[in-house]
């Protein structure tokens, strides 16, 4: 089987396409989506910065990637960036930076996936799209699915002040919200 929380060393590096340079300036839609910790959170509403990382699907033990799930550029990694986004969290709250993941796939998905690795914050699901559609965040098709493509949007006070994107490798995305966090405190 597949080891998740691996990066592969040949997968395709994916390119600026410009999907996401309309984010910066916005401000976070007042929406509520439930959260593995069983909360309803208001994403529009965090006072301080907030970081929620978009990913597009977490693999579980013993299942199967979709076909061709490795020569989708950008597809894969989102178990390693989790585990950076973890393993980084007291350095974020250090910055005063609420952390949040954010998926299309349902909570209960996304239960198995924050237990398992001992995620400290919690992972909201967009299962409706209605986050992807009010910000009109990049998508792709991959095994009849759609699914976000990975970024990640730094707000605070409810408006979105950067977005990385593309981000390659996935685990490097903390690192560099670290650094821009530091850079504007």
């Amino acid at each position: 089987m597949v080891d998740l929380s691996k990066i592969p060393d040949d997968l395709p590096i994916p390119q600026d396409d410009g999907a996401a340079r309309h984010l910066v300036g916005m401000t976070l839609p007042r929406l509520s989506l439930l959260a593995t910790n069983g909360k309803q959170i208001d994403l529009g509403s965090f006072k301080d910065f907030l970081v929620i990382y978009c990913y597009p699907m977490t693999g579980q033990p013993n299942v199967a990637l979709p076909d061709g799930w490795d020569q989708i550029p950008g597809a894969r990694g989102c178990t390693p960036q989790s585990c950076s986004f973890r393993d980084h969290y007291q350095e974020l709250k250090a910055l005063k930076a609420e952390v949040i993941g954010l998926s299309v796939q349902t909570t209960d998905y996304q239960k198995e996936m924050v237990e398992r690795l001992h995620l400290p914050f919690p992972v909201v699901s967009d299962v409706a799209f209605k986050f992807q559609k009010a910000l009109n965040l990049p998508t792709f098709e991959a095994a009849g699915m759609t699914l976000l493509k990975r970024l990640s949007i730094i707000a605070k006070g409810g408006k979105i002040v950067t977005v990385h994107y593309p981000i390659f490798p996935s685990d490097s995305d903390p690192p560099w919200v670290i650094d821009y966090l530091k850079n504007h405190l």
